[in-house]
């Protein structure tokens, strides 16, 4: 499975210190190359958002699955990342 950043999610990622994009980086290769990576994930009860959120250490990385590729849309600090 791949994963791609929306252009909203990228403008997140590039605002975000080293150390936290690198953890970021490394665990969304991680999530993508396991055979389900939907087995880290939690389901989201406000779609709006999106369906899905991996949690990597204080942030929260909010996804879809189209197909066989995860597609971030949001990026961000668990404190703001629902608002």
């Amino acid at each position: 499975m791949n994963y791609l950043f929306r252009p909203s999610a990228e403008k997140q990622f590039a605002k975000l210190d080293r150390q936290t994009q690198s953890a970021i980086a490394q665990k969304l290769t991680y999530f993508a190359s396991t055979p389900n990576p939907l087995s880290f994930a939690k389901r989201l009860t406000d779609l709006s958002v999106g369906q899905y959120r991996f949690r990597i250490g204080d942030y929260r990385v909010i996804f879809c699955v189209k197909e066989e590729t995860i597609i971030v849309l949001a990026i961000g600090h668990r404190s703001e990342i629902y608002k």
